[in-house]
C-alpha cells in the first residue's frame, strides 16, 4: 500500500484569557463546523486554533492508518515530507505555526527580536524567552480586523502632543520639544522618537497614573457633551483603559499606527516591530517561537529596556503597514502573502462557484490546508476525504490534492508553506 502523505488534522484549542467567548468566535465556529460534536461552551474564550507541529499544541493526526499519533512525531519518522530544501534548513522541523486567532481585547504591546537578539536573550533569561529563534508574524482578517503597528507620522505624534497635554506631560516637555525640533532628518527623527518612548515606557508610576485618569475623566466628560473627541483618540483609549485600566500602555496609542483591515488584507510583522492586536478574527502565521518582549497592556512579564533598545523607529503611515498579496499568474483563484522572511509563506486560494473540480497543486513544501468557506472531497494518493468549513489537511511536500467540489458558492481555503 502507497505511503499516506496527506491527511486530516485534529488541532489544539488555545483558550486565552483575551479570546471571544463562544460562538462569538471564529475559532470556536470553525472548530465546530468541522466536527459538529464538539460542546461550544458559550462563557469560554476561544482564541486560538493551532495547526502545526509546536511542542504546546502538536495536531493529532486523525487517520487510522498512520501509526504516529501527532504530526511532529509523523515528521520526525518522515523527515524527507517537509521538502529537501525545508529539511535541510530548517533542521527537520516544520519551520512555521498556521494559526487562527478570535481576539476580544488587546493583546499585549509587544514585539519580536531578530535572530541575533533571541539567542542572547534566551542564553540571559532562558525562562523568559525560551528559545532561540526570530517570531516574524502575518496576520490576515477573515472579519474586520484591528490592530496597532509600527510607529505613526511624526506630525501625527506631534499633533496629539498637542491636543493631548496628559500624554505630553508622561513624556516631559524636553522630551517632546526634542521630537517637535527635528522633524527633518530621518536619524534625528528616529533618535527623537526613542527618547520620546523610554520616557513614557519609564515615566513613575504615580504619574502615568494620575494624568491617565485625567485624561480619561476628561474624554469621558467631553464624549457625554457631545464633543468630538478624535484629537484624543478618544474611542480607543476609553476602550483600552477599560480592558487595562491604570496602565501605562494605554498611552501607546498616540505613538502607533492603528490599522483597520477588511478581509483578505494582511499585516506583516517583522523583527522589532512594535504591535498588538485590537479586535477581529485573522489567518496569522508565525516562524516558530515563543520569545515575545512585552511592554504595557498585560498581566505578563514585561521587559520595557529591552523593548524600547530593541524597537525600530522608523515612522510611517498606516496604510504602508498594510501587506499586499500577490496574484499567481499561472491559476487566477490563487494569490500569495510572501513575507521577506524564509520561514513562511500563506496562499489564498478562492475558488468560484462556477469551478467543481479544482487541483491544489504541489509545491517543494510541506503545507498546511484550511477550509474556511466550502465543501469537497479532497483526492490524494491513496484515499479520499470529505472537508468542510473548518478542515485542516497536512500535505506532504510535492504532493497535489484533488478537489471535487460540491458546494454551491465555491470554497476558500488558506494554506501555509515554506517557499525557499
Amino acid at each position: 500500500m502507497a505511503a499516506v502523505k496527506v491527511f486530516p488534522l485534529k488541532c489544539v484549542v488555545q483558550h486565552y484569557a483575551w479570546g471571544k467567548v463562544g460562538l462569538e468566535s471564529e475559532v470556536a465556529k470553525l472548530t465546530l463546523s468541522d466536527d459538529s460534536s464538539i460542546a461550544i461552551e458559550q462563557e469560554k474564550p476561544y482564541a486560538e486554533l493551532w495547526m502545526g507541529a509546536h511542542p504546546k499544541g502538536d495536531a493529532i493526526i486523525c487517520d487510522n492508518r498512520i501509526p504516529q499519533k501527532t504530526l511532529g512525531e509523523w515528521i520526525a519518522k518522515h523527515p524527507d515530507c517537509l521538502g529537501s530544501k525545508v529539511k535541510d534548513i530548517f533542521q527537520g522541523q516544520l519551520p512555521f505555526l498556521f494559526k487562527v486567532l478570535s481576539v476580544n481585547i488587546s493583546l499585549s504591546i509587544q514585539a519580536h527580536p531578530t535572530k541575533e537578539l533571541a539567542v542572547k536573550l534566551h542564553t540571559q533569561f532562558p525562562d523568559r524567552y525560551p528559545d532561540k529563534n526570530h517570531k516574524p508574524e502575518m496576520a490576515i482578517a477573515l472579519t474586520p480586523f484591528e490592530g496597532l503597528c509600527g510607529f505613526r507620522p511624526v506630525e501625527e505624534i506631534i499633533g496629539f502632543l498637542k491636543n493631548v497635554p496628559e500624554f505630553r506631560t508622561v513624556i516631559g516637555n524636553e522630551a517632546a520639544e526634542v521630537l517637535e525640533n527635528n522633524t527633518g532628518d530621518p536619524r534625528q527623527v528616529s533618535d527623537a522618537l526613542k527618547k520620546c518612548f523610554t520616557r513614557m515606557m519609564n515615566c513613575e508610576k504615580k504619574t502615568f497614573i494620575d494624568q491617565l485618569n485625567m485624561l480619561v475623566k476628561r474624554v469621558l466628560q467631553e464624549d457625554a457633551a457631545g464633543k468630538d473627541t478624535t484629537g484624543s483618540n478618544g474611542e480607543l483609549l476609553l476602550r483600552l483603559h477599560s480592558q487595562f485600566p491604570g496602565d501605562v500602555g494605554c498611552f501607546v496609542i498616540y505613538f502607533l499606527n492603528l490599522v483597520k483591515l477588511q478581509p483578505g488584507e494582511a499585516m506583516f510583522l517583522g523583527a522589532n516591530e512594535p504591535h498588538a492586536y485590537l479586535y477581529g478574527d485573522c489567518i496569522e502565521c508565525m516562524a516558530c517561537s515563543d520569545n515575545t518582549v512585552r511592554a504595557g497592556l498585560t498581566p505578563k512579564f514585561i521587559d520595557v529596556q529591552t523593548l524600547c533598545e530593541m524597537l525600530n523607529y522608523t515612522p510611517a503611515p498606516a496604510r504602508e503597514k498594510i501587506f499586499p498579496s500577490v496574484r499567481d499568474p499561472c491559476d487566477t483563484c490563487v494569490s500569495l502573502y510572501d513575507p521577506p522572511v524564509p520561514d513562511f509563506t500563506v496562499i489564498k486560494i478562492e475558488v468560484p462557484s462556477s469551478v467543481k473540480r479544482y487541483e491544489v497543486a504541489s509545491i517543494d513544501s510541506a503545507s498546511i490546508l484550511l477550509v474556511i468557506r466550502g465543501e469537497a472531497t479532497s483526492t490524494a494518493s491513496p484515499s479520499e476525504v470529505n472537508i468542510r468549513r473548518g478542515s485542516v489537511l497536512f500535505i506532504a511536500a510535492n504532493e497535489g490534492v484533488g478537489l471535487c467540489i460540491r458546494s454551491v458558492d465555491g470554497m476558500l481555503l488558506f494554506r501555509a508553506c515554506c517557499m525557499l
